[in-house]
């Protein structure tokens, strides 16, 4: 079996090469300039130079393609980005499945987020049928998610075999060096202020043993959040902190400080949104307590999530 990834050269993208190795040959789509430090020197892939915004490239990578893991996607939460996000998330999305109904590739595994689910501050508990509401909480980045989604859904319609999951914030490792990992800056710099909501988290290895395990269990044309926990930011800051042997932050962010000054971007950094500074939007989602079920997804896996302090060892780990 020949497999494609899309956004091969990430922190997710990575991993999933690594697991889908054991399932046939690894081909890998990148663009000239991407750097492919996260994969092992001697790993084997068949590289394709392209990009999902020119349609030929893609229908070059595809040729002899069995299965696609689609893991590619630009992350901010700045409006000024709105147009590079649409341009990658959106209508990247549709030139891969619709280069893949050209040349009769059936299966896609599609890595979506969380926030194509949307938000709003009357749904404090959100599952794969939530529909979608347009909403001041929904973030450039999460409308651009939504309608790559939206792609997937009409190409399943047209023949494709889909599966569609919405990890949370993925903790990955500090030494990564990927937007990811700015979650962790806060707690390192010994920020004081917490915002009062809640963080839903996931381990990225846990995200890539989920998708692994849906993909053998043939959940074709189904989504799945990928979940483990919805904690405050206060505890999860507090647990990060006892592992890293920092001084936890200990006062809470009320929402008169953010209409005065909004932090700017030392606050950004302290939810991890990303080099974005923080806005309206991201800090009104702070203080937001939303849980994002993952009882759809244990239901077919039974799994047991790494423990959040044992991702927070694992993050400044040198493994």
């Amino acid at each position: 079996m020949k497999i494609l990834i899309t956004g091969i050269t990430g922190v997710l993208g990575s991993r999933l090469a690594q697991k889908f190795s054991k399932l046939g040959e690894i081909h890998g789509l990148k663009r000239p300039d991407s750097s492919t430090a996260l994969l092992p020197k001697d790993f084997p892939v068949v590289w394709h130079e392209g990009d999902l915004v020119d349609p030929i490239s893609v229908e070059d990578a595809l040729e002899g393609i069995d299965l696609v893991i689609h893991a590619a996607g630009l992350i901010s939460f700045d409006e000024k980005d709105q147009y590079q996000l649409n341009k990658i998330n959106w209508e990247g999305t549709g030139n891969l499945v619709n280069a893949m109904l050209e040349k009769g590739v059936k299966k896609l595994i599609h890595v979506s987020s969380v926030a194509a689910l949307g938000k709003s501050p009357e749904q404090n508990l959100i599952n794969e049928s939530q529909k979608w509401v347009n909403s001041p909480w929904n973030t450039p980045y999460a409308i651009s998610k939504y309608l790559g989604d939206l792609e997937v859904w009409r190409a399943v319609q047209e023949g494709l075999q889909a599966l569609v999951v919405h990890p949370s914030v993925i903790l990955t490792k500090i030494a990564d060096n990927r937007s990811s990992a700015q979650v962790y800056d806060y707690v390192l710099q010994e920020r004081k202020y917490f915002p009062r909501g809640t963080i839903n988290y996931i381990d990225v290895r846990d995200v890539v043993e989920l998708m692994y395990r849906l993909y053998t269990k043939d959940s074709w044309n189904e989504s799945f959040i990928l979940n483990a926990n919805s904690i405050s930011y206060k505890d999860f800051f507090a647990s990060m902190a006892t592992v890293f042997g920092k001084q936890a932050p200990s006062k809470p962010v009320d929402s008169w400080m953010l209409k005065v000054a909004l932090f700017a971007q030392g606050i950004g950094k302290m939810l991890g949104f990303s080099n974005s500074p923080l806005n309206k939007q991201t800090a009104m989602m702070a203080q937001l307590q939303v849980t994002m079920d993952n009882s759809k997804v244990t239901s077919v896996i039974p799994f047991d999530f790494t423990p959040l302090e044992q991702s927070f060892q694992w993050a400044r780990s040198n493994d």
